[in-house]
């Protein structure tokens, strides 16, 4: 048979290096793997590699920046290698980039260290990857000082006034949690862009200061700064922390026009703002209109669903995305594991522990505070114990404090005792664990204890978290404690609770005061449990949410027992569907029943 003639060796000339180059930037473009590869090995037997001639070195470079995009540093480490010797200030930074952007910090700044060794300058392709990478890197890993010694160095560079270098500056220190250096940054920046606006919203959205950063993305609209999806993502994703409904939709309205909806960071923030805000079927509008999906969209809708108690639509979107080619993470199978436990779905929350391992996924605290959280709603509180002694790490709050909270719905005093213990142990100075220890000792009937746990939290400087509830209406955010009366409409709450509460008497709700931590008569109990801050912010919505529209509060902590019920005969008597948010779930009351079934 005819056999093709054998490949040539390539010819050495600066014009064929050209057209190679070119075709390795066109091929990295595209992540084309296998065809770079099988170039990469044409070039090792034409002698191009390892690179001795100028033309050659150009040919190395790009190769480095291939094996870059296709994620594969160690690669891209190899490619540097092959260029001759000393590489120049171009191929560094692209070595720097390569280890920063595929999840290897301490590679990328050890490299920007070793360039200045070798006596390269910094320059403004190097200093944002090393940026980036100070940022990546763990809190435990971290020199103290490297953010402020990397913002000297580039200070003293003749790139000082860069706008790209100092945005990624910026965005170093908003990430490491430097706030006020991020600011003082941004406030000497002679030129701004969008990534410098974004960086420092992140930064204050991440760290959980919701006006500050509004505040900025206010002025960088005032400013007609062309904000991009990652800074529409950062305020979606305020408006949902802080359940801003309304506002988030008047953000939701503006990407709609400047088409930033279609990016899936932007959809995945959009899911979670109307989850959040007890819209979930907005959340999963926006999930189904979504012309692009990535592992984030995805595992905002599987929280969505679990949070709402749809869980067998959270396993159906699994096993959709299983098929549409997704790679579960950890955060996925945390979805999953909370939908599980708030269903009590032991037997599949097993299974899914076990799947983790299938995909090399080893678990995490997150996963194991979940398994006891599933493991203690079903009253397995034993099973749940030895899981938590089990554990490759060593269990922190969390673990610990989803044990306590099963021992309070199980009146378990002496197990809770036993977890309060190994809680404190952990330098926790929570408030909610004492005050569980001390309704679970109350729901026992053990008074005694309860009070000296009481005086145990007060002995230690601990002060109760305060129980907030909060409802949006009219573009105002309406926020109540428990008996509070500075509304400016708290004698019309307290009217309308009273003629409501006649009817729920009526229709057979006896209120349950064994949670009440406090020894005293039970008419007392009953009138401390009456006005909860839940109650009184579902009061306000009975007066100003206008009829066949849902009253959405959110609260703080978990709703006692008693409030639970309470709602679910509030709903039956006054025909209106209510939305509570509390720090476990979602729950939807309507005609006298409660989404969760009454877990939770």
């Amino acid at each position: 048979p005819h056999m093709p003639p054998p490949l040539q060796p390539l010819a050495a000339a600066p014009a064929c290096a050209r057209t190679l180059a070119d075709l390795l930037v066109a091929l990295s473009a595209a992540r084309a793997l296998p065809k770079g590869q099988q170039l990469h090995g044409h070039l090792l037997k034409g002698g191009h590699l390892p690179a001795v001639a100028s033309s050659h070195a150009l040919l190395a470079h790009h190769l480095l920046t291939f094996y870059a995009r296709c994620s594969l540093p160690e690669l891209s480490l190899r490619a540097f290698l092959d260029l001759p010797a000393p590489p120049s200030p171009a191929a560094w930074s692209s070595l720097i980039s390569s280890f920063a952007q595929n999840g290897l910090p301490a590679a990328a700044f050890d490299a920007f260290r070793r360039m200045l060794a070798a006596g390269v300058a910094a320059t403004d392709r190097s200093i944002p990857p090393a940026a980036k990478a100070v940022a990546a890197a763990a809190d435990s890993s971290r020199p103290p000082l490297a953010p402020h010694a990397l913002h000297g160095l580039a200070s003293k560079t003749p790139f000082a006034g860069d706008v790209f270098v100092w945005s990624a500056v910026l965005d170093m220190y908003a990430k490491c949690g430097n706030l006020a250096d991020a600011r003082r940054v941004f406030d000497e920046m002679p030129e701004r862009n969008v990534v410098s606006w974004s960086a420092l919203i992140g930064g204050y959205a991440d760290a959980g200061m919701h006006p500050a950063a509004l505040c900025i993305f206010r002025s960088a609209l005032e400013e007609a700064v062309q904000v991009n999806d990652f800074t529409v993502s950062c305020i979606v994703r305020v408006c949902a922390a802080a359940t801003l409904f309304e506002l988030g939709a008047q953000v939701h309205a503006r990407s709609i026009k400047t088409a930033l909806d279609a990016s899936p960071f932007v959809g995945s923030s959009l899911v979670s703002l109307y989850s959040k805000c007890g819209l979930v079927d907005c959340a999963y509008q926006v999930f189904s209109a979504a012309p692009e999906r990535n592992l984030g969209i995805w595992n905002a809708v599987l929280i969505a669903s679990a949070q709402h108690g749809h869980t067998s639509t959270a396993f159906e979107r699994f096993t959709k995305m299983q098929n549409a080619g997704f790679r579960p993470n950890f955060i996925t199978f945390l979805c999953l594991l909370t939908a599980c436990s708030h269903a009590g779905l032991v037997d599949e929350g097993k299974r899914y522990f076990s799947l983790m391992k299938e995909y090399r996924i080893e678990p995490q605290v997150e996963h194991y505070a979940a398994m006891v959280d599933l493991l203690g709603r079903v009253g397995r509180i034993t099973e749940a114990l030895d899981l938590i002694e089990s554990m490759p790490m060593e269990p922190p709050d969390s673990v610990w404090g989803a044990l306590l909270m099963a021992c309070r719905m199980f009146k378990d005093a002496d197990t809770a005792a036993i977890a309060a213990k190994r809680l404190f142990e952990t330098g926790s100075r929570s408030s909610g664990a004492h005050m569980l220890l001390s309704s679970t000792y109350a729901a026992a009937g053990r008074h005694v204890d309860a009070a000296l746990a009481r005086k145990a939290m007060r002995d230690a400087g601990i002060r109760k978290e305060t129980g907030l509830s909060w409802l949006e209406a009219a573009g105002e955010v309406h926020t109540f404690v428990s008996n509070c009366r500075r509304h400016p409409r708290s004698n019309e709450i307290y009217n309308v609770l009273e003629k409501v509460g006649k009817k729920m008497a009526a229709a057979g709700y006896v209120a349950d005061a064994s949670a009440v931590v406090k020894d005293v008569d039970r008419d007392e109990k009953c009138a401390s449990l009456g006005y909860h801050s839940e109650r009184l912010a579902i009061g306000l919505g009975l007066l100003i949410v206008p009829e066949g529209v849902p009253i959405r509060v959110m609260k703080n902590l978990r709703v006692c027992d008693d409030c639970h019920n309470a709602v679910k005969y509030l709903s039956k008597c006054t025909g209106r569907v209510v939305v509570l948010r509390d720090n476990r779930r979602f729950h939807r009351f309507e005609a006298g029943l409660c989404s969760c079934g009454d877990f939770w």
